[in-house]
């Protein structure tokens, strides 16, 4: 037999044995948070999501419902607020702390999130830190049907603190307590006051006086431009 027959032969069984495999084992379709989206689409529109997500685990309930990005919002991922009657309300993701983070963050927290919304729409819940057994049935269901991880929490402390660079320290007794130590970090510049809900405890318990530890490099910065334009 010619030498070109039997490497033609010879081929043929091992793409026979090949296809005989693919249909015995076929290649499993990506959930919601296989690796390979993070390449393949790690910038995701964030409103082609929430469609694709409403009719596929919403049941398209969720029609009435906006999503959009917050360019200022750093102590948490996301939030639902709820916006007059009839259903509506509008979904909040923090564009500071999740454009630090893998898509999977980005995608479990959008489903929190749609969670709450279902909530209200279908039972008027309002109370966002609510995380009794419906919104667990949902975070299950959902958790199980993607490969998902959603949680009940989804706050990035390390991020949070990276926004956090405003620091006062108070000189009382409190500075030798835990968990805090006398520091107060914040995202604005405002110092700790009477504006606070905590301050008359503080007054009371420790009545030390804070002073400014830290701030951005950039405020002193704005603080002389000012200064110069005066």
């Amino acid at each position: 037999m010619d030498e070109d027959l039997l490497l033609a032969l010879q081929l043929q069984e091992e793409w026979e044995a090949e296809d005989e495999q693919v249909r015995d084992h076929p290649p499993r379709p990506f959930s919601l948070m296989d690796d390979a989206w993070e390449l393949l689409d790690p910038n995701p529109d964030v409103r082609g999501l929430f469609l694709q997500f409403n009719e596929t685990l919403f049941w398209g309930r969720l029609a009435a419902v906006e999503v959009k990005w917050s360019p200022r919002m750093t102590l948490c991922a996301g939030v639902c607020c709820y916006e007059g009657h009839g259903g509506m309300c509008s979904i909040r993701l923090s564009e500071p702390l999740l454009k630090l983070r893998p898509r999977k963050d980005l995608v479990e927290t959008l489903l929190h999130e749609m969670i709450h919304a279902l909530l209200f729409v279908t039972n008027n819940d309002k109370d966002r830190e609510s995380h009794g057994p419906e919104f667990c049935k949902h975070m299950h269901r959902i958790n199980r049907l993607t490969g998902a991880n959603i949680t009940i929490y989804h706050e990035f402390h390390d991020e949070v603190d990276f926004y956090r660079q405003h620091w006062w320290r108070c000189n009382g007794p409190c500075r030798n307590r835990k968990p805090y130590y006398g520091y107060v970090k914040r995202v604005m510049n405002r110092a700790p006051s009477a504006n606070d809900y905590w301050w008359a405890e503080h007054q009371k318990s420790c009545g030390g006086t804070y002073t400014k530890v830290r701030e951005p490099d950039n405020s002193s910065k704005k603080c002389k431009k000012k200064d110069d334009q005066a």
